[in-house]
């Protein structure tokens, strides 16, 4: 494929992902009354203001935005945490056979979260953490934690192992290695791997279906897939202009933190 064919390659990919986009605001844009039932590729006026409103107060976007904001950050910040630990204890500490701990942690990546639904759903009943935060907060934890500990540990296998022996001949124990040596120096890998928690939390569909009901408990990608047969009479500016809404913090995220989200991701495949 000659430079010609790649960049023809290449500006078709980009119009598929910009295509969509384009409609999602177009449509986003439009006032409901001039809606016309089906997706328009040119702009009919500008009530992106009111769809929002809409969406936002009268749908309940806005209570569920904030209980996924609570979610992202918070389960983020804590599956990060304990993903350092585990691969700081894999990695350095001196306990046995270390690649059975691996595995057995990076397993939970490896099955279909459809796998757990059932058993989860009866869980949950049973201990009085169905459709509460508590409840969505330690599956979004436990969720999180094997792929950021695979990002987390790979960074950390190249780090020098003098380094650690440095400290322990200086007297730090193994606590303070880790907060004094390790954290500091895997800083770009923990921001890389908290992204990628941010959005994968902040994405879920399946297990705020599942697992909630309320408004104020739901994520907001399930509060947002309810809204489609709550608000069908409205049309589907609403719904667009709600999908606008809930696509800026992850948008904003990663604009904001792209250097430190490669900056991880280059560490962490060395």
């Amino acid at each position: 494929m000659g430079r010609m064919g790649r960049h023809v390659f290449v500006a078709g990919c980009v119009a598929l992902w910009l295509l969509p986009l384009y409609l999602l605001v177009v449509n986003a844009l439009t006032p409901v009354a001039e809606y016309e039932g089906k997706p328009g590729w040119t702009f009919q006026g500008f009530a992106l203001v009111d769809n929002v409103r809409t969406a936002w107060d009268e749908a309940g976007i806005g209570d569920s935005f904030q209980a996924s904001l609570l979610y992202a950050v918070v389960c983020g910040l804590v599956a990060v945490l304990v993903a350092a630990m585990a691969a700081f204890a894999v990695v350095v500490l001196p306990i046995p056979r270390p690649a059975f701990w691996f595995w057995l942690i990076y397993s939970g990546t490896l099955f279909p979260l459809q796998v757990f639904l059932a058993p989860l759903f009866g869980l949950y009943a049973d201990a009085n953490l169905y459709d509460t935060r508590l409840g969505l907060m330690l599956v979004y934890v436990a969720w999180a934690v094997p792929f950021a500990f695979f990002l987390i540990r790979n960074q950390m296998t190249t780090m020098p192992p003098e380094l650690t022996e440095a400290a322990l001949i200086d007297g730090a124990s193994f606590i303070r290695v880790f907060w004094s040596v390790h954290v500091p120096l895997m800083r770009s890998g923990l921001g890389a791997a908290f992204l990628f928690q941010f959005t994968a939390v902040w994405n879920d569909l399946l297990l705020g279906l599942t697992l909630s009901r309320s408004g104020d408990v739901q994520p907001v990608m399930a509060s947002l897939a309810t809204l489609r047969a709550t608000y069908a009479s409205s049309g589907p500016p609403v719904i667009l202009a709600g999908a606008l809404v809930v696509s800026v913090p992850t948008l904003l995220l990663f604009l904001v933190f792209r250097g430190l989200f490669l900056r991880g991701m280059a560490a962490s495949v060395r």
